[in-house]
């Protein structure tokens, strides 16, 4: 093949994905199933339905106000997300927690990890680093509870 028609064909396949015409697939989302949010809750806190709030983060998830806003802001019986009591009501009971978990993920769902899916790895890094930190990698103390979990369950 000649350097011109090359050429050619580089620039055939490249602009467009440059200048937006043809999109690059995006990887599908796995919903998070229950043993997911089972390891993540797992890894966070061994799964402590006991947990409440200690400093910013509270209940078996380990969930910060922020997260929970980011989530949508799910509540407990319905209570409105403006009262004071809303988050750590939510986030201390582990079903309003972990829907809590699936809101978050619905926001920063993505590919942490580079293996072209998202899935519960994924979600666990985001969990743990938040929706614009997930590529680093997890540290032990939360890794370790967690793989064991999904080798375990999933």
């Amino acid at each position: 093949m000649d350097t011109l028609r090359f050429l050619t064909l580089c620039l055939c396949i490249f602009v467009p994905f440059v200048y937006g015409q043809v999109q690059p697939s995006k990887p599908t989302a796995e919903p998070v199933s229950q043993v997911c949010l089972g390891c993540i809750c797992e890894a966070s806190s061994n799964c402590n339905t006991t947990l409440k709030c200690d400093g910013e983060v509270c209940g078996p998830f380990r969930i910060t106000r922020a997260y929970w806003i980011d989530s949508g802001k799910p509540t407990f019986n319905n209570e409105s997300p403006s009262t004071g009591e809303a988050f750590a009501n939510c986030v201390n009971d582990v079903f309003c927690a972990a829907q809590a978990v699936q809101g978050y993920m619905a926001k920063y769902g993505q590919d942490c990890n580079g293996d072209g899916k998202i899935d519960c790895d994924d979600y666990a890094r985001i969990h743990r680093h938040g929706g614009f930190g997930c590529f680093a990698p997890l540290d032990p103390a939360y890794e370790t509870p967690y793989k064991q979990c999904t080798a375990t369950f999933g």
